[in-house]
């Protein structure tokens, strides 16, 4: 404030603009709402305005402008933009004669500081304040009772803030958003809820397929996703890698799951009354894929068709990545991997890149899919989605008889209604709160029809194209440029592999998938019979009897 004045001066001595008019009192009026919804639904500012406007004619004032805020909270003039702009009217014209109209002394601040900051300010700039509603003056008394009015409107604030709070705590914990409306969601009101958070199209349409395709892996990457929801308009002004964070906030956030936490007000993840975009399941399994190191790693830009596996190999020592680079010999180059870590034992030691490369086409052999297995994943895979579709049938058979038995309800109910008003409201209220709680289980049993499963989604191709590219892994990595091939990594392994020049790659195990399909089909409770297709594979299904046996 100090800073201020002292610069009020430095222009006021320079300056030797006359005024318009000797004499004439010019009235800046302040008005003032604690939101802007105040501002654009009610009529706060319009009736201050005119208080003011009335006041200043009582007065015989020249009305010179009128400035409007609509902020909430406490703070200082320099947090709202129209008493800024008031005092730099001031400022731009020193020699005029003002006055400040107010409606009320609350409409200056709802904090004392900041409402003797300001007083201060006009004060020192012989600029009195004025109000239809109260009577300003410099005298002790009329000190202590400013004072007192400035503190009631502080108390007065924060008694609001807390009991919204309070409010907003109590929504939470019943499991209702109260906050701004996120990605995906729409904000309406709801005839039993309040207002309730409603997937709108850009969440079920393009942020639903986004998640439940890195869920399963099929975007392999969080830049992946990213190029999905770019691509598909969800974000529109920036490149796809600059959302990364962002995205990753929504992965993390529980609400999409249908569930509601807030840490800053202590409310712990708890069901939401809203509906998820995605299943529980869904969500759990984005989270394993977020804390696995390979599921945020980019594929490098620098990947070369002479060293395909660099990026996806580490050092056996140090657990570092390995590099490939060639070397200059005496007649010719040669391609090699090594580590580049200076502290590693094997820092700078050669590792054949055809070596490397031959070394890591053995492993793939060594662990195709067997075609018995693929075989009897298959049978089961085709039992239970046969189950699935009969079951989702059944489902779906049931709401849309329940949807017209809650039409025919509807109907009655809105006779009855019409036919009871000759009766008490007693009765009239019984019959509308029927009414209203008939027409929300309508709603959402529509809502379930329209947004029932796809049961032709084509399941048996996504299946044999996994399977089969764990039959023949090797050729179908030959086969892909060197992006495809990272990619194709991903979904062979579920970490980057650790190479050693003796032993070659550190792992006894075999790939992630090929073994999840080999542990479904010895472990397979539903013991089918294979029908229809090659003899049975007898280590198979003595496997499949010793588990069994155990148990």
């Amino acid at each position: 404030m100090t800073s201020y004045l002292r610069e009020k001066k430095k222009r006021l001595r320079g300056s030797k603009v006359p005024s318009s008019r000797e004499g004439e009192v010019r009235a800046l009026i302040y008005c003032r709402v604690s939101s802007d919804r105040q501002a654009s639904e009610g009529h706060g500012l319009e009736s201050q305005e005119q208080r003011c406007i009335s006041f200043v004619e009582q007065r015989g004032y020249t009305l010179e402008k009128v400035f409007k805020d609509a902020a909430s909270g406490g703070g200082g003039y320099t947090s709202r933009p129209g008493q800024v702009a008031l005092l730099q009217t001031i400022d731009k014209f020193p020699h005029r004669k003002f006055v400040v109209i107010v409606d009320d002394i609350s409409r200056i601040a709802r904090d004392v500081r900041g409402h003797f900051e300001l007083r201060a300010i006009l004060r020192a700039q012989d600029v009195p304040i004025e109000s239809p509603n109260y009577e300003f003056n410099d005298t002790d008394e009329g000190e202590v009772m400013e004072t007192v009015m400035a503190s009631f409107s502080q108390y007065h604030r924060k008694s609001n803030r807390r009991q919204v709070i309070q409010k907003m705590k109590a929504r939470l914990e019943k499991g209702y958003w109260t906050f701004g409306s996120k990605k995906g969601y729409d904000m309406l009101k709801n005839p039993t809820h309040g207002k309730l958070a409603v997937p709108n199209n850009e969440g079920l349409k393009m942020l639903k397929p986004a998640f439940e395709r890195f869920a399963d892996g099929t975007l392999v990457r969080k830049i992946d996703v990213c190029r999905f929801l770019v691509d598909c308009g969800f974000w529109k002004k920036q490149r796809p890698d600059k959302y990364i964070d962002k995205l990753v906030g929504f992965m993390k956030d529980p609400f999409y799951c249908g569930d509601i936490v807030y840490p800053q007000w202590e409310i712990s993840r708890r069901a939401g009354q809203h509906e998820g975009i995605i299943s529980i399941e869904t969500y759990d399994r984005m989270q394993v894929r977020l804390r696995k190191e390979n599921a945020g790693a980019r594929i490098r830009v620098d990947i070369s068709p002479e060293f395909p596996l660099r990026g996806l190999l580490i050092c056996s020592e140090c657990g570092r990545h390995l590099t490939g680079a060639w070397t200059k010999g005496h007649s010719r180059k040669y391609a090699y991997y090594y580590c580049q870590y200076r502290e590693c034992p094997i820092y700078s030691k050669m590792l054949k890149r055809d070596s490397v490369q031959d070394d890591f086409h053995a492993l793939l052999e060594r662990n195709c899919l067997k075609k018995e297995v693929a075989d009897l994943v298959t049978l089961v895979f085709d039992r239970v989605w046969d189950q699935e579709v009969q079951s989702l049938k059944q489902r779906e058979a049931a709401d849309e008889n329940e949807a017209r038995q809650m039409k025919e309800k509807v109907c009655g109910l809105s006779n009855l209604l019409l036919g009871a008003g000759n009766k008490s409201e007693a009765i009239q209220r019984v019959f509308e709160s029927q009414l209203e709680e008939t027409a929300v289980r309508l709603q959402q049993l529509e809502h379930q029809i329209a947004h029932r499963r796809d049961l032709a989604i084509p399941y048996r191709t996504a299946l044999e194209k996994a399977t089969g590219m764990l039959r023949k892994p090797v050729s179908i990595w030959d086969s892909v440029d060197t992006l495809e091939k990272h990619r194709l990594f991903f979904f062979l392994f579920e970490t980057k592999l650790a190479y050693a020049k003796e032993t070659g790659y550190r792992t006894a195990e075999s790939l992630s998938k090929t073994r999840l399909f080999e542990e479904f089909a010895v472990t397979n409770p539903l013991r089918v019979e294979v029908r229809g297709i090659e003899p049975r594979s007898e280590s198979i299904y003595e496997s499949v009897s010793t588990t069994h046996s155990q148990r």
